[in-house]
């Protein structure tokens, strides 16, 4: 089993839409946990029992590295499982 950590950085100028968004990928590349991060730090999580605010997991895998760095708004790169569970660990903590 291979599970991928990414980060994507989500570049825009809405105030209402996450800026970075994390996710733990299984080897389907469908998302087991996510964490989005707002401008203003602010975050919210989705596992597959428990969630926060308005973050779900996606219900299709999550495109590769070089489709999802094909679109100028998005700007990828993979993080190691201490980086995500740290990220996850301040999100779940936040509430």
């Amino acid at each position: 089993m291979t599970t991928t950590y990414i980060c994507v950085q989500w570049i825009h100028r809405h105030s209402d839409y996450p800026v970075q968004l994390y996710s733990e990928l299984d080897e389907h590349r469908f998302e087991v946990r996510k964490v989005e991060v707002s401008r203003d730090g602010r975050m919210s999580f989705a596992g597959e029992r428990s969630q926060s605010g308005d973050t779900r997991l996606t219900t299709e895998p999550i495109p590769s590295f070089a489709e999802i760095a094909s679109d100028k708004h998005f700007s990828p790169r993979e993080i190691s499982v201490a980086e995500f569970e740290a990220v996850w660990s301040a999100a779940i903590n936040q509430l």
